[in-house]
Formats: structure tokens, sequence, C-alpha cells
């Protein structure tokens, strides 16, 4: 029996942090740590722009090289890794509310071979990562 070779999913966190906040800490992947635990450290090979490459090692020191494939400033990106024959899609959106706030919304889309368990994995920590994105950039609305 053959493994789905196509997954999605999607996570969201309302923030009382502004677009132009939240867009910041998108930019700025050197600290992606600070408020990313799958990340151990990230280096943008340029500006954030589409096209551009970037280097991010994990926690167990695993290399992943993934290409912004979309930038929108300032209301989202897409990158994109691929691992062979699987690629994975994350888009990172900010979406404005009626009431003011903001959605963050990470959207992912894996196609490959065991694409359902890849995606499952990727996004395990996606609940966690916008958590600890929303606590940081609301805490530079009081300093």
């Amino acid at each position: 029996m053959s493994s789905p070779i196509q997954a999605s999913a999607s996570y969201s966190h309302e923030t009382s942090a502004s677009a132009a906040t939240v867009w910041a800490f998108f930019e700025d992947v050197q600290l992606w740590k600070d408020w990313n635990a799958g990340v151990y450290s990230c280096v943008l090979e340029g500006p954030f722009i589409q096209g551009v490459w970037m280097t991010m090692v994990l926690p167990d020191q695993q290399v992943i090289k993934s290409q912004l494939v979309e930038v929108n400033a300032p209301i989202g990106f897409t990158d994109e890794t691929v691992l062979g024959d699987v690629t994975v899609r994350v888009k990172h959106e900010i979406i404005a509310l009626p009431n003011g706030n903001h959605s963050i919304v990470y959207s992912i889309d894996v196609t490959g071979e065991d694409a359902e368990d890849i995606c499952a994995q990727v996004s395990s920590d996606f609940p966690d990562v916008l958590h600890a994105l929303v606590v940081l950039a609301e805490s530079t609305l009081s300093v």
C-alpha cells in the first residue's frame, strides 16, 4: 500500500500586535531561534525577497536549505524546501481581523512519498511556535 503523496494543514493564532511588528519578526531570520524552539540558527543569503535562499540549522544540527518563493511584505511569505522527491511549502500570513487584531496563519503543503507523515512531523510544533511569536510580538507593545 502506498503512502499519500500530498498533505496539508493550517494553524493560526490571534494577536493584538500590528502587522508591521509581526512582519519585523518574520524578516529577522537570525532571531527566529528566539521564538521557534525548532530553530537553532537561520541565515538568509541576501535580502528578504523572493528567490533568496536561507540555511536553517535545527536543534539536532540537521541543516535545511529553503528558498523564499513568495514574499508579499508586510502580509506574508512562503518558503519551500526540497528534500529529494519531497517538497515542503510553508506559507506564513498576517491577516487583519475586523476587531483590529491580526491572525498569524501557518499553512503547510507537502508533496511526495509519505507526505502525510512529513506534514504532521514538520507542523507538529506550529501551535507552539505561533504562541511564542505572539507572546514576543505582544511584549513589544508594552516596551
